[in-house]
C-alpha cells in the first residue's frame, strides 16, 4: 500500500486551537487551514503504510504510562534566524512533553528517528513568511495566555491534499494530576 506521513501531537483544544488557527491564516500563513493547532510530539514522518499497527500498539502503550497534566501556554517566542518560526510558549507542560516525545521516539518502537532540532515544544503560529507578518505574529499574540488539563495526544495523517487528519485519540492511564501537585520541572516546587 506504499507510504504514510504521520505525526503525533498534543492538540490545543477549543476555543484555543480554532482561535490560534485562525490567527496563523491571518498573518498569512497559507498552510495554517491544514495543520489543527498542536504541540508536536513526532514531526512528520514518513513510514510504511503496513507498519501503522505497529505504530497504533506502541502509541497506545506511550499513552497507557502517561499522566493527565496542566498545559499553559503564555507569551511568544522564535526560532529566528535558524528557522522561520513564530510560536507561543508553553510555560507549563513542556517537561511532561519531552518526556512523552522521548517515550513517542523510544529507541526500540517503530518511530526511532533523528531530529532536525532539538526538541523544544511550542505552538507554531506563524512558519515561512515574509518578516513583517512574523514580526506581527510576534507582538500580537506577545500577551497570549490559556491554559488547559492535557489527557492525551493523537495520530495524524497528513493526506495527499496537504492536510493533516487525526487517524486516533490515546488517552493518558493515569489519574488526573491536579495543577498545584504536578511535580513538572525538576527544582521547581509546587504552587498553592
Amino acid at each position: 500500500m506504499g507510504t504514510v506521513t504521520i505525526g503525533v501531537s498534543i492538540a490545543v483544544p477549543e476555543p484555543h486551537g480554532s482561535l490560534l488557527q485562525e490567527r496563523r491564516t491571518g498573518f498569512g500563513d497559507a498552510a495554517a487551514h491544514g495543520i489543527p493547532t498542536h504541540v508536536t510530539l513526532l514531526p512528520p514522518t514518513e513510514i510504511d503504510h503496513s507498519d501503522l499497527p505497529a505504530v497504533e500498539a506502541h502509541l497506545t502503550e506511550v499513552a497507557a504510562a502517561g499522566r493527565p497534566f496542566p498545559m499553559r501556554l503564555s507569551g511568544t517566542g522564535t526560532f529566528r534566524p535558524l528557522s522561520p518560526v513564530v510560536y507561543v510558549r508553553i510555560a507549563e507542560g513542556a517537561a511532561a512533553c519531552t518526556w512523552l516525545q522521548k517515550q513517542v521516539r523510544d529507541a526500540d518502537g517503530p518511530l526511532d528517528r533523528e531530529l532536525q532540532f532539538p526538541y523544544h515544544p511550542h505552538v507554531t503560529v506563524a512558519h515561512g513568511i515574509d518578516d513583517a507578518a512574523m514580526d506581527r505574529a510576534y507582538e500580537e499574540l506577545a500577551d497570549y495566555e490559556a491554559q488547559w488539563s492535557c489527557t492525551g495526544f493523537a495520530l495524524y495523517e497528513q493526506g495527499a491534499d496537504g492536510i493533516w487528519r487525526k487517524l486516533r485519540e490515546y488517552a493518558f492511564g493515569g489519574p488526573l494530576v491536579p495543577p498545584q501537585a504536578a511535580p513538572l520541572d525538576r527544582g521547581t516546587l509546587p504552587t498553592r
